[in-house]
């Protein structure tokens, strides 16, 4: 009888210690996690954003020390004092872009890749500047694991945009400014949306929707926001 107790008492220990490791979820089931839990809860349900979010593995685009995290309702730090932003952030500001898949986006402030690599799924062309070439290099590096090829980095100050690709049927902006850069709203074909943080540094910023048609440009405060500041070179 106590041989049969011993032996049934080891085997609940063998099946505590392995049930954590059945029990863990793989990196698929954490994104469809993140869209039932973070995402479509709070208005996102544009299929083509929502399908690009279930696609992209956050997890490649974060340190190693991040990766546990990587599908946290927050946003996580890359290095260099910049972070990759919170899920539902990058999939507000994909959704509000509205996009088509023949479309040509200029994203400023590269950051580990992971926005351009969503808006990538989405679009014909992404192209991207980043300032900080320590992150130009290491998102290109990201981009080439997953195999995505219509996503061209450069490495140069943001604030004049990308002007021999111009014109962009939407743009993108990453990282907090004080004014909307006047050259980014040149670049911008008509017709086109631009989604872009603007206020203050240190301080609580508005999500700026800015479309422009014939000419004229409209402005639209989506949200209180806080981005890490948009960086200039000196």
């Amino acid at each position: 009888m106590k041989r049969i107790l011993s032996l049934t008492v080891i085997f609940i220990l063998i099946v505590l210690s392995v049930r954590p490791l059945f029990g863990q979820q793989t990196a698929t089931e954490r994104r469809q996690l993140m869209l039932r839990e973070q995402l479509i809860p709070r208005g996102i349900s544009d299929r083509g954003t929502l399908k690009a979010m279930a696609r992209i593995p956050r997890e490649a685009f974060v340190p190693q020390s991040q990766k546990p995290y990587a599908y946290d309702d927050r946003p996580l730090p890359i290095g260099d004092g910049q972070t990759i932003s919170q899920p539902f952030m990058v999939a507000f500001m994909t959704q509000e872009l509205r996009l088509k898949s023949t479309d040509k986006v200029l994203e400023i402030g590269t950051g580990s890749g992971y926005q351009a690599a969503v808006l990538s799924q989405i679009v014909d062309t992404v192209y991207t500047v980043e300032i900080i070439p320590s992150l130009a290099e290491r998102a290109s590096r990201h981009l080439q694991n997953l195999n995505i090829d219509n996503v061209q980095i450069l490495t140069g100050d943001g604030y004049f945009g990308w002007k021999e690709k111009s014109p962009f049927d939407a743009i993108i902006v990453t990282a907090g400014a004080e004014t909307i850069p006047p050259v980014l709203v040149e670049q911008l074909s008509d017709g086109g949306i631009m989604i872009i943080p603007v206020g203050p540094h240190r301080g609580v910023r508005q999500l700026i929707k800015l479309t422009k048609k014939r000419g004229k440009i409209k402005k639209t405060a989506l949200m209180d926001v806080r981005f890490v500041p948009f960086v200039r070179k000196d």
